[in-house]
């Protein structure tokens, strides 16, 4: 590849065998790697992992200053250095074979006729083994799209990608901006193809780029719309996040009212089944309350006026 591909690996506790696993991966693919790290307790045990890798480099950061800081950390690294593309990637994503040249393929194919936001892998869940899809708005709700329904490029347009497994030009985020960091975590990548789709750019996800990517610490299987569905469930906290930020972002102009109608439907799925259902349900569902409240008051930032949550592993 002529090209050059920063792959921006985010940190915070970390598995350091499945890391070392993923930045292998990517090595091997001739991808070159920077983790930035936030504020891990195990940092030594990253940096002898690092340390071990040719082409991978670390950035460590004092604190947890969220994911969309750490992504634009890797961003600023990547544009002073020349790079033309960066790869967003979790600390327990393992990219399968090929997998970032068949992303570039991908964006190359799609930027002749579209102008591109990024281009997304299709993953494996290693929790359960099920194959991931992709969204596009629907007038009820999320319309999933699996890989049977490619197009002749062997691509599928989604309306927005989780952002592990992210393929993003250069010249497409000096034209959307960086990534929200007010967010910390949850919809940091959901905001920013938010953003992007207003601007007229168009993502898809590659059924031939594949990599193992893990969903939450527990997995549900439920029967919703009349078939299965695998719903993760988070710890308290993520909660917070997640119900804050929808809110806050519902009073952009830039999000679709589709996907208002869409994510608040999600929302009542949530809040059901984890606030009434599943325990820690009261504390579940105070978390739910109190990221309302503040997102209704627009507040943004970590929970916490020091950064330092709940220590899971989790980015995002």
């Amino acid at each position: 590849m002529s090209e050059r591909i920063l792959a921006i690996v985010v940190t915070f506790n970390p598995d350091c065998h499945t890391l070392e696993l993923a930045l292998k991966a990517l090595e091997q693919q001739k991808c070159e790697v920077l983790v930035v790290d936030n504020g891990s307790d195990n940092l030594p045990q990253i940096e002898l992992v690092v340390k071990a890798l040719e082409c991978v480099s670390l950035e460590s950061l004092a604190r947890n200053a969220g994911l969309g800081a750490a992504h634009n950390v890797g961003i600023g690294y990547a544009k002073a250095r020349g790079y033309d593309y960066i790869l967003i990637m979790d600390q327990d994503s393992v990219p399968l074979d090929s997998m970032v040249a068949n992303l570039l393929i991908a964006h190359k194919i799609k930027s002749v006729k579209k102008t591109v936001s990024a281009v997304g892998v299709s993953y494996l869940n290693s929790d359960n083994g099920s194959e991931s899809f992709f969204i596009r708005f629907g007038r009820r709700k999320f319309v999933r799209r699996y890989c049977r329904d490619k197009d002749d490029d062997g691509c599928i347009e989604a309306d927005f990608l989780i952002s592990s497994g992210s393929l993003l030009s250069i010249k497409a985020i000096d034209s959307i901006g960086e990534m929200d960091e007010g967010l910390f975590i949850d919809h940091v990548d959901t905001e920013w193809f938010l953003r992007a789709k207003a601007a007229g750019f168009t993502a898809y996800g590659v059924c031939e780029a594949r990599m193992q990517h893990g969903l939450g610490e527990t997995t549900h299987t439920v029967a919703l719309g009349g078939r299965e569905r695998n719903v993760p469930q988070h710890k308290p906290f993520r909660y917070y996040y997640i119900f804050r930020n929808s809110v806050l972002l519902y009073k952009r102009s830039y999000a679709s009212s589709l996907w208002k109608w869409n994510d608040s439907q999600r929302l009542v799925m949530i809040a059901v089944m984890f606030g009434v259902f599943k325990a820690p349900r009261w504390r579940n569902l105070s978390m739910m309350l109190k990221g309302i409240w503040h997102g209704l008051c627009g507040k943004t930032g970590p929970l916490h006026a020091s950064a330092m949550i709940e220590r899971d592993g989790s980015n995002g």
